[in-house]
Formats: structure tokens, C-alpha cells, sequence
């Protein structure tokens, strides 16, 4: 890994240690795609905030009793660049334009190392990742998800 990936990677393994889930517990092992924000469950282990910017108005210390998130992954989220033209997508044929330009971003070697990494430890640990967008459809956390897939990812199927 490279020097900037390298703390990240670090920090994101110190917060699965943390919230290690275990198959023992009955549990299947899975990555979980939500809207940050919304309510935790149990068995989603550590939650990643796949964003360019933090949640405004919120103090650090609050994003995780928030629901946010409890690592900030912002190099798994679009350009700032490719946000505002998401955000101006309103037909099918924009949002492709979209999905083809975030899979090229994905294809940069921090973000697809972190993919890599995030498919592999689904076999091991239960986690979530996400986004503030309400729809998932609309939502590069559901482009996010393929590319998990694609990579061999424990997904789960719960949409939240």
C-alpha cells in the first residue's frame, strides 16, 4: 500500500477489531448498503461512511452516536466533481454516464485496493457501508454495491 492508503487501511482494520462479529453468533457474515443516519441494527458491525464530506452541523464526536458512521472512507464516494453532476442526472441516460465515470474513479488504485480489502474482510466480519442519498437506486452506494459483488463480497440483500 501506498503512504495514503495505508493509514486508512490501518484505521478501518482497528474499527473491525472492535466491533468483531463472529459466525459463531448465528450470524451470516455480510457487508450491508444503507443511508447513514438510519437507525443501527445489531448486526451491521462497523459502519462506513462512503462520502465526500462529513454530515453538516454535526460535531466529530457525534458521528457515530448518530448513526453516521464510525470510519469515513470519503476515497469509496464520487469526485466533488461527479457529485454535482450526479446530482443533476434526471434520466437514464445521464445516470450511466454517471455510473461509467464512478467506475472509472473505483478503477484508481487507493479506491480499488479498498474494495479489494472490504470484499475480503466480508468473509470475515459483518460491516456496513453507505451514503446520505435516500434512494440506493439513485445512489452511487448502489454502483458501490456491483462492484462488491464483482470482487466476490458477502452481500447483503436488505436494502435500508
Amino acid at each position: 500500500m501506498d503512504g495514503s492508503t495505508a493509514p486508512l487501511a490501518f484505521h478501518i482494520v482497528a474499527a473491525f477489531r472492535l466491533h468483531k462479529r463472529s459466525s459463531s453468533l448465528g450470524q451470516d457474515l455480510a457487508i450491508t448498503i444503507l443511508r447513514l443516519g438510519s437507525p443501527r441494527t445489531p448486526s451491521e458491525g462497523v459502519r462506513l461512511g462512503t462520502v465526500r464530506r462529513p454530515p453538516r452541523g454535526v460535531p466529530k464526536s457525534d458521528f457515530a452516536k448518530r448513526d453516521f458512521y464510525d470510519v469515513w472512507v470519503p476515497a469509496l464516494s464520487p469526485s466533488q466533481r461527479l457529485v454535482t453532476f450526479a446530482l443533476n442526472a434526471d434520466d437514464a441516460k445521464t445516470w450511466r454516464v454517471f455510473e461509467r465515470k464512478f467506475r472509472t474513479e473505483m478503477r484508481e488504485p487507493e479506491s480499488a485496493r479498498l474494495l479489494d480489502l472490504l470484499a475480503a474482510l466480508s468473509h470475515q466480519t459483518n460491516f456496513s457501508l453507505g451514503c446520505y442519498c435516500e434512494n440506493e437506486e439513485g445512489c452511487h452506494r448502489s454502483i458501490l454495491r456491483a462492484l462488491l459483488s464483482e470482487r466476490g463480497a458477502e452481500l447483503s440483500e436488505a436494502r435500508r
